[in-house]
């Protein structure tokens, strides 16, 4: 609740004046003259005679000099001066002033009981999306349903009952609201609904938009004080005893206490002249501005904060800056003491210091509300009608966040060296400052001032020109045309572009808006004629340099979008109708034919063209990518028109041919932002209108300079045969994914756009060979260029066939000696790609395919495809080019056979089947290679290929080499390559009993596993060798072979050696819980010992010696016996 006034009505003025604590001052919008007058309590018209409302079609009367002088003073002085200046107010006179002193606007009540003056958005609790549920809407349908009752307004306060209407979840609910006023504002709310948030109640807006609405129904009385003066001692008697009677249970004792205190001479109540009356309106002292709740904004922001972005806290933050940039708009200090209140939460946050101490960085939508927070700190500082110790109040408080620790930075990572961009400070006054803050802009522009002469009459006129000034200086303060131009700092020219329009002053900032477009206009033309100039000179040195080391796009201050809103909202309300006095007055500054939508989008292409350096840090530079995509979305909102086109056509010349100052130049620095986006947005634009134009941009932008190597130019001539280098990328360019997908996006437009024009196709391959080092991305335009060109509604276009080819040509030569997990799919869309071409195509990369594809890929894949009935049909080839094709593809083979004979002979022999001289020629080189170079593995493989394809005496030869590269130890007994020894043994034994005695010493040599060896005996004893050889020879007698006999026998006795072995090297380390399993072991044994003709004898030594040997394993000797005797 405001403090109450102290009203004396003695008639001799106090000698101490009461000084109540004081708010702030504010500044409103006038008199809204569709307001409606009131009546006088019992039901005389508060207006006096001929003051009655009048509807439409009826003759208004002249409104009362005491009604004019009335509502101007009830709308700037406080009542207690009234009563200062004049000795005696008449009553008439005070029931105007009272009258006229309530709220007559309905914007303000709206802006302070939603988030927006539309009631668009949902509350402050984000729990409840129903727009009904609105405090505003919730309190207009109690209105207009009839539920305020009892209103009752004495003196500056208003009070009466709100009926809440019964719902499923809570009863019916009469609450009591009052509302304190004073000079048009509502200044204190009191509801007993209890309700907790920032802004007014369904009831308090029912009340105030009763009095606002209804004013005529509303009994008005004079101040309390007033009515009190007017009884006699016995009157007063009555009054207070009355009083007493009906509130006596909660009134008595603070009646009893004053009463005391009353009656006691020196008591402090006795002191003062007067006593405080609740109804007598504001001191002198007192602020005028709207109530608001700090506490509720502090706990509101706290709990968003707490949230961490979930629940959309996000948004629901963004909606209170949204309130503060309304209040702003509406000069109501509000604004700045709302954004202190979130500003102190903020800064009070405790993940700030964690993520200080862990080293990591916020996540992006907190940061990007730590932006916008520091922009309206920049609004309120430049507010250009604030009072100066306003504005030192508030750097107190901007330096003061600014020496926290935990106050985060600018760029969101770390520190500039970035002189005080303002310009209006001394070099060097803010050196010892380590690093710029988002506050520290603010703190600069603090120093900013309104008082330039031409300044003020750039605002302040519409009709401000010298139309005979011609000096072309660079600090002209007028164009060629005579027009008015501002020399600033750009972005700081523009933050008092925003500043204006923040703080409801459109017509101001869109005159200074376009003063400073001129002076960007003007600017440009004035850097081309300068690089003209110094052409020469500059290509002959092949440098340049950053004109702008801090960027207008992706700027903290958003200067190009700032000039666009202000540009494009006002055309908007031009169109719409809306501000016919403002459009039609600044209209003046604009030239014939152009508008505001036309110098908004001309203003951006400027700012999308400039060239400025990548700045430092992971959020400064993806705030430049999302700040060029947001002004590119909104250009995309604009239709051309023919003037527009003229513009674009305008801007792309000055971008071509503005060197240094361009980011399209010739030479642009080798850290300058890339320009793909942006001149995706103009290929596309401009295409329709002048093709040419279109692609000498696109083509010109297509350049990535930081990926560039030292080489020099002459290497580039031959891009086809560029292998990709790892560039040195310092500084750090973290979005360099994102700016390398955006040159492949610009490059892919091009494509399609050329489809058809060979020429075009061409030049715009050459620039993709020489500017995209990325295989993924070459690969990504290969692939595109062959949609395109295969589109199913018309014939494929060879030329963009070649085009995709080409690319898929330079991807193998990037990506063969590096690795890449998508290699596999690269080579078969190749293949397929240059099936589409045709035969030559595919003959020409089996021709030159050790530059592609390594050995494998081109055996496994390319030659296999060529080959497939599939690429047959598909080319439709007769017998004559199918020949030609499969030679090229077996000549292909065997190269790669010998190159790499362990990974490709397989396949060689495969591609070569039908052809026996080169058939013959694969299994030669294998037979070479397997000496030294392939592994048993391999060797085996081609082994098994052989016997399936009808070659057992060549499998069995194979066999035999690759047993020779075999070792098995005795432990391994569930080897891989056991299933292989099996099967060579199996071949020759099937071969015949010479095959099967030269097989059997080199299976002993290799194989050391008892069961393998076991298992081999036994199958070589169940059937006579030479089942294979016996279809197609008598020789064969039928019968088994003796195990007594070479070459079984050496084959038995490495079995039983083998079982020896390995039994005493698994006793060396057993454990009693595989005593069990040895003994199974043992058992197997047996049986190959008693294959032999002595093995009983043989079996029964070996276990004696095991005995005696390993005595000391008590129990499993005993297991032993138990078994074995």
């Amino acid at each position: 609740m405001a403090s109450q006034r102290i009203c004396r009505r003695s008639g001799i003025p106090p000698s101490v004046p009461f000084l109540p604590p004081a708010k702030r001052l504010c500044c409103r919008p006038g008199y809204n003259p569709a307001c409606r007058q009131g009546q006088r309590a019992g039901g005389v018209l508060c207006g006096g005679p001929g003051s009655a409302p009048g509807g439409l079609g009826k003759t208004h009367n002249p409104e009362s000099l005491l009604d004019i002088a009335a509502r101007r003073v009830a709308e700037k002085w406080p009542f207690q001066r009234v009563e200062e200046r004049f000795e005696r107010i008449p009553e008439p006179v005070q029931r105007r002033i009272v009258y006229w002193s309530f709220p007559r606007s309905e914007k303000e009540i709206c802006m302070y009981s939603s988030f927006n003056s539309g009631g668009d958005e949902s509350g402050t609790s984000g729990e409840n999306n129903d727009e009904t549920q609105l405090p505003f809407l919730r309190g207009v349908t109690l209105l207009e349903g009839g539920w305020v009752d009892n209103v009752l307004q004495v003196g500056f306060h208003l009070s009466g009952t709100v009926t809440d209407t019964a719902t499923s979840s809570q009863p019916e609910m009469v609450c009591s609201v009052s509302v304190s006023f004073d000079r048009c504002k509502i200044t204190a709310v009191t509801c007993s609904c209890g309700n907790k948030d920032i802004f007014y109640c369904a009831h308090v807006v029912a009340l105030a938009l009763y009095r606002v609405r209804k004013p005529e129904q509303v009994k008005l009385h004079l101040p309390i004080s007033e009515t009190l003066f007017q009884m006699s001692r016995d009157q007063l008697q009555k009054f207070v005893q009355y009083l007493i009677s009906v509130h006596h249970t909660e009134v008595l004792p603070t009646a009893q206490k004053l009463a005391d205190e009353i009656l006691s001479t020196n008591s402090e109540i006795n002191q003062v002249h007067g006593a405080p009356d609740p109804t007598a309106g504001a001191s002198v002292d007192d602020e005028n501005c709207w109530h608001l709740d700090e506490e509720q904004v502090q706990e509101q922001v706290k709990l968003f904060l707490s949230q961490g972005g979930y629940h959309g806290s996000g948004k629901q933050l963004n909606l209170l800056f949204s309130k503060v940039r309304e209040m702003l708009r509406m000069r109501d200090s509000n604004g700045a003491r709302m954004l202190t209140l979130i500003t102190e939460q903020f800064m009070a946050d405790p993940r700030l210091a964690l993520w200080r101490q862990q080293g990591t960085t916020m996540n992006d939508k907190y940061r990007q509300l730590w932006d916008e927070l520091g922009a309206l700190w920049m609004c309120i500082v430049l507010n250009p009608h604030c009072k100066t110790e306003q504005k030192c109040s508030w750097l107190r408080e901007l330096r003061r966040w600014n020496s926290v620790d935990v106050c985060p930075w600018e760029d969101g990572n770390h520190g500039n060296d970035l002189p005080n961009l303002t310009h209006s400070l001394p070099q060097g006054a803010h050196e010892s400052r380590p690093h710029r803050t988002v506050f520290t802009r603010a703190i600069e522009a603090c120093d900013l001032h309104w008082q330039d002469r031409h300044l003020q009459h750039i605002i302040a006129s519409d009709l401000y020109a010298n139309y005979c000034y011609h000096d072309n200086q660079d600090g002209s303060l007028f164009d060629t045309r005579g027009w008015p131009m501002w020399h600033e700092h750009v972005p700081t020219a523009c933050a008092r572009v925003d500043a204006l329009r923040s703080h409801g002053y459109p017509r101001e900032a869109l005159r200074l808006a376009i003063a400073v477009v001129n002076t960007l206009r003007r600017q440009q033309q004035r850097q081309l004629e300068h690089f003209r100039r110094h052409k020469k000179e500059l290509l002959h040195k092949a440098i340049t340099s950053i004109t702008n080391m801090e960027g207008w796009v992706g700027h903290p201050l958003d200067p190009i979008g700032t000039l666009f809103s202000t540009l494009t909202e006002t055309g908007r309300g031009a169109e719409e109708g809306a501000n016919t006095c403002l459009d039609l007055s600044v209209q003046r500054l604009l030239g014939e034919g152009e508008s505001y939508g036309a110098l908004a989008v001309e203003t951006a292409l400027i700012g999308l063209g400039q060239q400025r350096v990548m700045p430092d840090g992971l959020y400064a530079q993806e705030k430049v990518c999302r700040n060029e995509e947001q002004l590119l979305a909104k250009l995309q909102e604009v239709e051309l028109d023919d003037t527009l086109v003229k513009i674009f056509r305008k801007q792309a010349v000055f971008l071509l041919e503005s060197g240094p100052y361009s980011g399209l130049g010739e030479i642009v620095h080798r850290e300058s932002v890339p320009m793909h986006t942006f001149t995706r947005y103009l290929f596309t634009s401009l295409l329709p209108h002048d093709a040419e134009l279109a692609y000498k941009i696109a083509l010109r932008a297509m350049r990535l300079p930081v990926l560039e190597s030292t080489a020099s130019s002459g290497d580039l001539s031959r891009p086809h045969h560029m292998v990709s280098v790892v560039p040195n990328r310092y500084p750090r360019w973290f979005t360099l994914s994102h700016i390398e997908s955006q040159q492949c996006e610009l490059a892919s437009t091009m494509l399609t756009a050329a489809k058809g024009d060979s020429c075009k196709l061409e030049t715009v391959l050459e620039s993709i060979q020489k500017n995209i080092h990325s295989s993924s991305h070459i690969f990504k335009l290969a692939q595109d260029a062959f949609k395109i060109a295969t589109l199913m509604d018309s014939l494929p276009d060879i030329t963009l066939l070649k085009v995709s080819l080409e690319l898929g040509l330079q991807v193998m030569r990037i990506t063969l000696s590096t690795l890449n997990w998508r290699r596999r799919e690269m080579v078969r869309w190749l293949v397929t790609c240059a099936t589409e071409v045709g035969v030559y195509a595919l003959d020409s990369i089996m021709q030159s395919w050790f530059t592609l594809f390594t050995p494998t890929e081109a055996t496994s894949i390319v030659a296999t495809t060529v080959m497939s009935n599939t690429t047959i049909v598909r080319l439709r080839l007769d017998c004559h080019q199918q020949e030609n094709l499969a030679s090229s593809a077996r000549t292909l083979a065997l190269q790669c056979a010998m190159k790499d004979p362990q990974n490709c002979a397989l396949s060689a022999l495969t591609l070569c089947e039908k052809d026996h001289i080169a058939f013959e020629t694969a299994y030669q080189i294998v037979l070479d290679a397997a000496v030294a170079g392939m592994s048993y593995t391999q060797l085996f493989t081609i082994a098994r290929y052989m016997e399936h394809r009808g070659y057992p005496m060549r499998a069995y030869k194979l066999a035999t080499l690759a047993m020779a590269h075999l070792n098995l130890s005795y432990n391994q007994d569930t080897h891989p390559a056991i299933n292989d020894v099996l099967w060579a043994c199996a071949l020759s034994h099937s071969l015949g009993k010479n095959e099967l005695a030269a097989v059997i010493p080199l299976v002993v040599k290799s194989v050391k596993c008892a069961t393998v060896l076991s298992d081999i005996l036994r199958r070589c004893t169940l059937t006579t060798p030479g089942m294979v050889s016996a279809l197609h020879s008598r020789r064969n007698s039928g019968k088994l072979m003796s195990l007594d006999k070479a070459p079984l026998r050496q084959l038995l006795d490495a079995t039983i050696g083998a079982y020896i072995n390995t039994t005493h090297s698994r006793l060396t380390h057993i454990s009693p819980r595989h005593y069990s399993e040895f003994i199974e072991f043992l058992g197997k044994s047996r049986e190959t010992f008693l294959m032999a003709h002595d093995g009983h004898i043989q079996f029964t030594q070996f276990i004696d010696n095991l005995k005696q040997i390993y005595k000391g394993k008590k129990k499993l000797m005993m297991l032993v016996r138990e078994r074995f005797g």
